[in-house]
């Protein structure tokens, strides 16, 4: 099979899309991967702008360069009285607990040594992990604006009333627990009450790409 369309089934899989599903998403008709199914002679099957904006849509990349590495390395281990610790890098990025933030690409401005067990221990591997600073209230008394929090990139898969960092519809960057309401319904609730849950529906449900679920907080009390 063409590995193209190998990628692109395993990825439709992956999101629960459908192929008129996903080509509405990438370019608002439901016919571009059915006409990728079309054997054509020569090099015109594929277009490469669509083809960018469909895997967007499903998380994967279209790159043209250098050959990389798969992932990312591991920052390396280090020892303090005998303890072994890793290195978590904390971004120039902040995931708002409100109305919405927008930030682009991140820009490493630190770390914090955890330890190493403790990441074990919570199934946290260093190499998927950032440290991320909170604004907004909309998640007190939990976490309060100031806060920085442990992301957990490789947890991308909803668990009910876990808070997540995800990309809004908007393309805004948030912090709310998410839950699953049945079919393509998705509740985005606040702790505080002062802030009613909101619901994205449809299209606008499959358009929140998950960054990761918050697995620790840090609160600052000076």
């Amino acid at each position: 099979m063409d590995p193209i369309l190998s990628t692109i089934d395993e990825a439709l899989k992956k999101k629960g899309l459908s192929d008129a599903a996903a080509s509405k998403l990438a370019v608002g008709h439901p016919s571009l991967i059915k006409n990728f199914r079309i054997e054509r002679a020569g090099e015109k099957r594929y277009n490469l702008p669509a083809l960018g904006k469909l895997a967007e849509v499903l998380d994967l990349e279209l790159y043209f360069g250098p050959r990389r590495d798969p992932e990312t390395p591991p920052p390396e281990p280090f020892e303090i009285d005998g303890q072994e610790f890793s290195a978590i890098p904390r971004v120039a990025a902040e995931a708002s607990a409100g109305p919405g933030a927008v930030n682009g690409d991140a820009e490493v401005i630190g770390s914090m040594a955890f330890r190493r067990d403790w990441l074990r221990e919570h199934g946290i591997k260093p190499g998927k992990a950032l440290l991320v600073t909170v604004t907004g209230d909309s998640m007190k008394p939990s976490i309060h604006p100031g806060d920085l929090v442990l992301l957990d990139q490789a947890r991308t898969e909803i668990v009910n009333g876990a808070p997540f960092i995800f990309i809004d519809a908007d393309g805004e960057t948030r912090l709310k627990r998410l839950h699953r309401l049945g079919g393509r319904t998705l509740a985005l609730v606040s702790d505080n009450p002062d802030h009613p849950p909101e619901l994205r529906d449809g299209i606008d449900a499959e358009r929140i790409k998950i960054l990761g679920q918050i697995v620790w907080s840090g609160h600052s009390w000076g």
